[in-house]
């Protein structure tokens, strides 16, 4: 089971963009994700006429190693680790300060 899924909330603790939020956008990989405002580099474009894309230098996220990152624990918060507990025949992720578990990011 992935501890971080797509639509946590995230906090990240080392690097460049350390202390800063953001909300995971996609996995890339088995350990790497894409975390919105976080980890952006200036990479330069070639126009494309055949794609319809002009040239110049375009601000892209890039995947950022998921051991770099902490969910964010909205009742302390705080960064915090994610534990796996079984109810029944289902696993739900909890957070492991106060064991209460995490909203699910993917139901409306």
């Amino acid at each position: 089971m992935e501890k971080l899924r797509k639509g946590d909330e995230v906090i990240v603790l080392t690097g460049k963009d350390r202390g800063k939020r953001g909300v995971v956008t996609r996995r890339v990989g088995a350990e790497h994700l894409l975390v919105e405002g976080v980890n952006v580099v200036k990479k330069h474009v070639r126009p494309n006429p055949m794609k319809n894309t002009t040239g110049g230098i375009e601000s892209k996220a890039m995947p950022i190693n998921q051991s770099n990152v902490a969910i964010f624990n909205p009742a302390t918060q705080k960064a915090d680790r994610v534990g796996v507990k079984t109810e029944g025949e289902k696993k739900v992720r909890i957070f492991r300060s106060n064991g209460e578990p995490l909203p699910n990011p993917n139901v409306a």
